[in-house]
């Protein structure tokens, strides 16, 4: 695979991550309005449902294709795969901590 479509592939994998994390804070930040008030055994199961269901999101955007393309034998492919998508998710964290100093002064 070319390095500029691994390149791309691997934004695009950053950025569905990016996104996913987006909605998932979006939907906890909002948790109690959404739910109402828990203070009950549901509330904890569901924040640990979620944390399980988002790793397993999260592991499949970050590793499947490289994983495919180990097994299929295109291995230096796969570990371009994989570091540069860690690189871009390195490079939103970066980004969002920026915001969050220029927010806060």
């Amino acid at each position: 695979m070319k390095i500029s479509k691994l390149c791309l592939h691997s934004f695009i994998h950053s950025l569905g991550v990016f996104i996913y994390v987006g909605l998932v804070t979006l939907v906890m930040g909002n948790a109690e309005s959404i739910f109402g008030e828990m203070d009950n055994y549901f509330g904890p199961m569901l924040f640990l449902m979620l944390l399980v269901l988002s790793a397993t999101i999260v592991g499949l955007l970050v590793f499947l294709k490289p994983v495919i393309m180990y097994l299929d034998g295109q291995k230096k492919d796969a570990l371009k795969l994989l570091l540069s998508t860690v690189g871009w998710l390195l490079g939103f964290t970066i980004l969002l901590v920026v915001v969050l100093i220029a927010l806060s002064a």
